[in-house]
């Protein structure tokens, strides 16, 4: 009895987390009550699913609904080909392989490092996907092991759309992925 009851609220919990996805609302306020309304959904995304593609799709809606940058999206390690291939996103087509160590992504992946370029055009060996970005930030996503297995990539058409505030809260965000790959 005790079982199929804890089965019956887990399943009403999943429901009502279900229906508040679809229900998802932009939050106005600073950048950072922005993005704790965005933690708190990402967490929740985390908590309730554990197939990887499905949950960063959702982290880029989430991201692309609260922020509307140009491009949001994840580029996942391929370690066989030395490259980051294109994962779940929202924005314009994107460049589907980027090499290791090249452009703002493979840097980021090579280096270990969230990199935030305020001008893409003066960053050396930039890839253009789009030419309307001119800002970027890529933020690593780490397994358990300390090892980048992906990158979230984010695109601004403004100059200057990014700061370390930025991403310092893109890394809380990756690392609720951590235990996912």
């Amino acid at each position: 009895m005790v079982l199929l009851y804890t089965a019956k609220v887990i399943l009403l919990t999943g429901l009502r987390f279900i229906q508040n996805m679809e229900n998802f609302t932009r939050f106005t306020g600073d950048k950072a009550a922005q993005y704790q309304h965005v933690l708190a959904q990402a967490t929740q995304i985390c908590a309730h699913e554990n197939n990887l593609i499905a949950v960063m799709a959702n982290l880029t809606a989430v991201l692309n609904q609260q922020f509307g940058w140009l491009w949001t999206g994840f580029y996942l390690v391929d370690q066989a080909a030395n490259s980051l291939v294109l994962g779940p996103f929202q924005g314009p087509l994107a460049c589907t392989r980027i090499p290791f160590g090249k452009g703002v992504c493979g840097t980021a992946w090579a280096e270990a490092r969230s990199i935030v370029v305020p001008d893409v055009h003066a960053f050396p060996g930039h890839i253009a996907c789009s030419a309307l970005s001119n800002s970027e930030v890529v933020v690593p996503c780490l397994d358990t092991a300390g090892q980048v297995k992906a990158v979230l990539d984010i695109d601004s058409d403004e100059l200057n759309g990014f700061t370390d505030e930025d991403a310092a809260y893109l890394e809380q965000l990756c690392a609720l992925l951590q235990d996912k790959f």
